[in-house]
C-alpha cells in the first residue's frame, strides 16, 4: 500500500496539485500502479483537499479506469459493427480461448485480461484492439496466435513486432484540406495582418460550420466569446472522436497536427483566449508523444507561448488533456467537466460555453477539423472557401469511410456531394444500407442514395459506414442501441432507463420473442427520450432503430413470434423449478401462453 500511496502523491505534485487535474492524476496514477487501489484514492483525495466519495465516483465513471486489478496485459476488442463484421467476435474467442481466460476476467495468474470496448476509431483498418491503451489493428488469427505467445512470454509491448502497433492513415481522397502543403506559422501571419477584427471577418465571410456534427457557425460562436465579460478566456480543441465509425479526426491529428495547434491559435487571437487545452480521446493515446513533440516545436519557433510571432500581448499556449473512455465527453459541456476533474455529465445551457466554460471562463469548444479548416481560411481567405460547396454549407467535409467497401479509409469532398458518388469511389457493391453521422446519425436506404451530404440534407460528424445485401438492418440497429446503453452516463432517469428498456426490446426480438406491441412500445420510447433526455446522447439513442423501422420493417416483423400479444414474462419457465421438485413433465404441469391469448 505504501508504493500505491507513493506514486498517488508522485501524480499528484507532477499536477501541481490542481483538483482539477484529477482525471490527469488518476490516470498517471494507474500507469504506476496498473489499477487504482483504495490507498491511492485516499491518498489522492487528501492531497487535493477533494471528499475520497468524489475522486472515487470520477474514477468509477470512465471505462478505461480500473478499482481492481486487470492483468498486466489489458487487451480490449473494438465492439463496434464494423469489426463485428470484420469478424471481431470469433478472433476474441480464439485469443480468449489460447490465454485460457474467460472475457471480462483476469487469468488466473493474474497476467491478463480480455474484455470489449466502444468503437476505438480504427474502422478502416479492424478488427482493431487496445493493448494497455495502444491500438493493434489488422488483427486476423496469425496475429491472434502470435499474440497470445508475446503475453503468454511477458513480452513488453515495446519488443511486439512493430507493424502491429503501426496505424495507417489511409487518406483516399484528397481535396483544399488534405491535398496542400501546410507551412507552420503561414496562417497565422495571414490572419495577424488583417487584424483581430477583420481576421473574425473573415471566418464570418467564409461561412465556417462546425465540423463535429452540430453545425453551429464558428464566427458566430467565437465573437460571442470575444464579447464576453473576463479576460481569461479560453480555446478547447474536441479531439474525443467517439461516434462508432469515426476516425477523421484521428488521421488529422496523426499528419495534420500543425494545422490543428495553428487552428488553435487563430481562435485565440480572434477571442483573446490566453489558454488552450486539447482533450485527447483515451484509444488515440499512443499519438500523445507525437502531439507533444509538435507542440514543443511550435513553441521553440515562437507560434506558441508569449508574445507570439513578435506580437505584444499575443500570450498563447496549448496543453493536451486525456481522456479515459466515455462517448459522451464528446459532447462540449461534458468535455468541461471531464477537462476540470470531473464525471463527464452534460451541465444544463444556458449558460452556454463561451460565456461560462471552463472553470466557469468564456470557452470556445471547436471540433479538430474545424480547427484545421481556420488555416485554410486564413491564408486564401473567406471567399475563397466560401466558393466550394453549397451556399449553407460551405467548404469540404471530410468522410471516414468503412463497412463493405473495398477501400475504406478517409476521403475529402466538397459539400453536395451525393451519397452514391461516394459509394463509387470507396468501391461498395451491392450497398443495402448506409449509416451516415455514426449510431446517432442518419440511416440511408437504397432508394435515398441521390441525396447529398450537406447541413441541409443529410449532416453528418464524419461517419459513413457501408452495408451490403448480406447485412442485416436489425442487427446494425441491436448494436447501436448496446452502444447507447452501455454509454450513457446515467445523469438523467430518460436516458439511463430509456436506453435499457429500448436494448431490453431489441433483444427480446433478436430471441425471436418479440410481439407486434412491442414495436408500439420502441416508438413510444423514441418519443419519451427525444423530449425527456437532459443531452444528446439520450435523444440520439433511438435514431437507429426508428430509421430501420420506418425504412425496413421486415427485418423486424420477422423476429415477431405473435402480431398481437406476447408476455415478456415466461410463466411457464418459472415453473420450472416446481416441476422438478414434484417430479412431474406431463402436459397438465405446463402453461402454454398461446393456448391463452
Amino acid at each position: 500500500m505504501q508504493d500505491a500511496e507513493r506514486i498517488a502523491a508522485q501524480a499528484v505534485e507532477h499536477h501541481r496539485r490542481e483538483p482539477s487535474q484529477l482525471l490527469q492524476i488518476l490516470i498517471e496514477t494507474q500507469d504506476g500502479i496498473g489499477h487504482l487501489p483504495p490507498a491511492s484514492l485516499t491518498r489522492i483525495a487528501d492531497l487535493l483537499d477533494l471528499p475520497r466519495s468524489r475522486v472515487e465516483g470520477v474514477a468509477g465513471f470512465y471505462s478505461f479506469l480500473h478499482m481492481e486489478p486487470v492483468g498486466r496485459y489489458r487487451i480490449l476488442f473494438s465492439d463496434n459493427i464494423i469489426d463485428r463484421m470484420l469478424g471481431s467476435r470469433g478472433l476474441m474467442e480464439s485469443l480468449c480461448r489460447l490465454l485460457e481466460v474467460a472475457p471480462g476476467e483476469v487469468s488466473a495468474d493474474g497476467a491478463v485480461s480480455v474484455d470489449t470496448t466502444s468503437c476505438t476509431g480504427m474502422g478502416d483498418q479492424g478488427p482493431a484492439i487496445l493493448v494497455n491503451g495502444l491500438a493493434v489493428t489488422r488483427l486476423d488469427e496469425a496475429r491472434v496466435e502470435r499474440i497470445a505467445s508475446l503475453v503468454r512470454a511477458g513480452t513488453p509491448l515495446a519488443d511486439w513486432p512493430a507493424d502491429y502497433l503501426h496505424v495507417d492513415d489511409n487518406i483516399r481522397r484528397r481535396g483544399a484540406l488534405l491535398g496542400e502543403d501546410f507551412v507552420p506559422g503561414a496562417a497565422l501571419q495571414a490572419a495577424m495582418a488583417r487584424g483581430r477584427q477583420g481576421w473574425l471577418e473573415e471566418v464570418r465571410i467564409s461561412g465556417l460550420r462546425g465540423r463535429g456534427g452540430a453545425g453551429f457557425t464558428t464566427a458566430v460562436k467565437w465573437m460571442a466569446c470575444r464579447d464576453a465579460p473576463g479576460a481569461d478566456k479560453v480555446v478547447v480543441c474536441n479531439a474525443d472522436e467517439g461516434e462508432p465509425g469515426t476516425f477523421k479526426d484521428r488521421v488529422l491529428l496523426a499528419s495534420q497536427a500543425e494545422r490543428i495547434f495553428e487552428g488553435m491559435t487563430l481562435a485565440a487571437w480572434a477571442t483573446g483566449a490566453r489558454q488552450g487545452l486539447l482533450y485527447l480521446r483515451g484509444e488515440y493515446r499512443y499519438l500523445l508523444k507525437h502531439l507533444r513533440a509538435v507542440l514543443a516545436l511550435r513553441r521553440a519557433a515562437g507560434l506558441l507561448g508569449a508574445r507570439i510571432l513578435g506580437e505584444g500581448g499575443f500570450d498563447f499556449d496549448i496543453d493536451i488533456h486525456l481522456g479515459a473512455g466515455a462517448y459522451v465527453c464528446g459532447e462540449e459541456t461534458a468535455l468541461l467537466e471531464s477537462l476540470e476533474g470531473k464525471r463527464g455529465t452534460p451541465r444544463i445551457r444556458p449558460p452556454f460555453p463561451v460565456t461560462h466554460g471552463y472553470l466557469g471562463r468564456p470557452t470556445v469548444v471547436n471540433n479538430v477539423e474545424t480547427l484545421a479548416k481556420t488555416t485554410l481560411i486564413a491564408v486564401q481567405g473567406g471567399a475563397a472557401f466560401a466558393a466550394t460547396g453549397t451556399p449553407q454549407s460551405t467548404g469540404t467535409k471530410l468522410l471516414s469511410i468503412s463497412g463493405d467497401c473495398a477501400y475504406p479509409g478517409v476521403y475529402e469532398y466538397p459539400f453536395g456531394v451525393t451519397i452514391e458518388h461516394v459509394l463509387e469511389d470507396c468501391g461498395a457493391h451491392d450497398p443495402q444500407v448506409v449509416q451516415v453521422g455514426g449510431a446517432s446519425g442518419v440511416t440511408i436506404a437504397g432508394h435515398e442514395f441521390h441525396r447529398r451530404i450537406a447541413f441541409e440534407d443529410v449532416p453528418t460528424a464524419g461517419a459513413f459506414m457501408v452495408f451490403d445485401g448480406r447485412r442485416d438492418p436489425f442487427e446494425m440497429a441491436r448494436n447501436f442501441v448496446h452502444f447507447f446503453a452501455h454509454e450513457s452516463c446515467g445523469f438523467c432517469t430518460p436516458c439511463r432507463v430509456g436506453t435499457a428498456l429500448l436494448k431490453g426490446y431489441m433483444d427480446k426480438l433478436a430471441s425471436g420473442k418479440g410481439a407486434k406491441m412491442d414495436l408500439a412500445d420502441i416508438e413510444w420510447l423514441d418519443r419519451l427520450l427525444k423530449n425527456a433526455s437532459h443531452c444528446g446522447l439520450g435523444s440520439s439513442a433511438p435514431n437507429p432503430v426508428i430509421d430501420t423501422l420506418i425504412k425496413f420493417r421486415p427485418a423486424y416483423e420477422r423476429r415477431l413470434v405473435s402480431l398481437d400479444f406476447k408476455p415478456a414474462f415466461d410463466l411457464d419457465a418459472a415453473l420450472e423449478t416446481a416441476r422438478r421438485m414434484t417430479g412431474r413433465d406431463d402436459p397438465a404441469a405446463h402453461l402454454d401462453w398461446r393456448e391463452e391469448v
